[in-house]
């Protein structure tokens, strides 16, 4: 049975997240939906990057097998979405590609905005304190020597392994913002939300970059912080 990728783009702000769940709106579901009233069909997708509630995405992918010829009419499932959910691609792939397995990147940002900004309030923290960027692009530096990230991940996950490769990892400014910018071959639940909520403590000299550093190599969630919300953060790109 022929195989597609499908390309979305979405604000998260009011769904649950990226993956089908009982009783809940995600983005999965209003896909599903719209496919099955185009093609009038039952549709089920896979995903490739879970986003949690919140959270948004620039670029992200669904794959789903289907005997219905299927062509990119992008157009017509637009019109039937939310308009926070943007289908951009329909594609037909190999039989054997599989949009989570196959990625060898994904690449998030987290968003910061220290002055009061309402056009900001659902796609950036507003966090209005005094930062030291310069030390929190060094904790980002110690990312790259590290693998092991149990610190940075939500517990109980099944997760197979806490092993990332980190390939980049930045801090920067841009149009009065501030942003954390990191690409890896896979993260963790949490991972990006608790390394940015952690090394703004190390930003607001809460703690030292050897604090931070001691963090890491604990490999214990307890010592880590989470408590940046997720409306800051975007899935940018995911690589094949």
């Amino acid at each position: 049975m022929p195989r597609y990728l499908l390309e979305v783009a979405y604000k998260g702000t009011n769904y649950a997240g990226f993956q089908i769940q009982q009783n809940a709106n995600t983005i999965q579901a209003e896909v599903e939906k719209a496919l099955s009233i185009y093609y009038k069909e039952k549709f089920e997708l896979t995903g490739s990057s879970r986003t949690d509630s919140g959270v948004h995405a620039l670029q992200n992918f669904f794959h789903f097998n289907t005997s219905i010829l299927i062509s990119n009419q992008v157009y017509h499932l637009n019109a039937i979405l939310p308009l926070d959910i943007v289908v951009k691609n329909i594609s037909q792939i190999s039989d054997d590609f599989h949009c989570r397995f196959n990625a060898t990147s994904r690449l998030y940002e987290y968003h910061i905005y220290q002055s009061k900004n309402p056009f900001l309030k659902e796609v950036a923290y507003f966090y209005p304190y005094n930062l030291d960027v310069q030390k929190m692009n060094k904790a980002a530096e110690l990312l790259l020597h590290n693998n092991d990230f149990t610190s940075f991940s939500k517990k109980n996950t099944q997760a197979f392994t806490n092993n990332c490769s980190i390939i980049s990892s930045q801090w920067y400014l841009l149009n009065d913002q501030l942003i954390y910018r990191v690409q890896a071959n896979r993260f963790l639940r949490g991972m990006v939300k608790s390394l940015v909520a952690t090394m703004l403590q190390v930003g607001t000299k809460k703690i030292s970059l050897e604090a931070f550093n001691q963090i890491i190599l604990s490999k214990n969630p307890n010592k880590a912080n989470f408590s940046a919300p997720s409306h800051g953060l975007f899935l940018v790109e995911v690589k094949y």
